[in-house]
């Protein structure tokens, strides 16, 4: 107990003092994670609303594969963007192994299944009336997108903040293509293995709960966002 309460004491000293190191790791938390979720709306939402509003053969294993996706292991996908990254790999010529956009564009593979595969569920939880009324209008496809994507804005933020949850408390592929490297790569959940490992139990609890605190934070704004969206519906 006297170990953990020296964690959180350490954790507001590190805040509070504005210590850099600390806010250098959070900041890099930050900028491999938003850029994913942005991503992965910008890939999800529209792969969903394809899934769902039209018939195609083999679209039953598309929603397979999708639902299949929201429960890949991180550390699988990890290994297969190292392997398509590394130095002898397909895409080794970009040179972009144990770097942030390595990191992102992992984030966004573990990502972009939970966008889609939550989004897929609102988009067929519409009434069909209502997308047969938009058209009745005269309403053209990419009309018909917008309304129906506002239609269900709330669940999309829904989906975001899920997303968001998965990969911010991300570790294994953060590790695999990142390298943990400090002061370029290192992100608070890969910096609190390396704490644990090192037996500096009280730095890992004091990052730990610099983490929840930033989890809580960005949370908290779109869940402003999401209950506001309600109320103005």
């Amino acid at each position: 107990m006297h170990l953990i309460l020296k964690g959180i004491v350490q954790a507001f000293q590190m805040l509070f003092r504005g210590d850099p190191s600390v806010y250098s790791i959070a900041l890099r938390s930050l900028e491999v994670s938003v850029p994913s979720i942005a991503v992965a709306l910008l890939i999800g939402v529209p792969a969903a609303a394809l899934v769902a509003l039209t018939r195609f053969r083999g679209r039953h294993l598309v929603i397979s594969l999708i639902n299949t996706g929201m429960a890949w292991p991180p550390v699988v996908i990890g290994l297969i963007v190292a392997l398509f990254l590394w130095r002898s790999g397909p895409l080794g010529f970009l040179d972009l192994i144990y770097t942030v956009r390595a990191m992102i564009i992992a984030q966004v593979l573990i990502a972009t299944p939970i966008v889609t595969g939550l989004s897929l569920a609102a988009f067929q939880q519409l009434d069909p009336g209502f997308r047969l009324q938009i058209l009745s209008f005269g309403a053209g496809r990419p009309r018909l997108m917008a309304l129906l994507v506002r239609e269900i804005r709330i669940p999309i933020l829904a989906a975001s903040m899920a997303a968001f949850g998965r990969i911010i408390a991300e570790v294994g592929a953060a590790t695999i293509v990142g390298g943990n490297i400090q002061g370029q790569t290192q992100v608070l959940t890969t910096a609190i293995v390396q704490r644990t490992n090192m037996g500096d139990f009280a730095g890992a609890i004091a990052l730990g709960v610099i983490l929840l605190l930033l989890a809580f934070a960005t949370n908290f704004v779109m869940t402003t966002v999401q209950q506001r969206s309600f109320w103005v519906i």
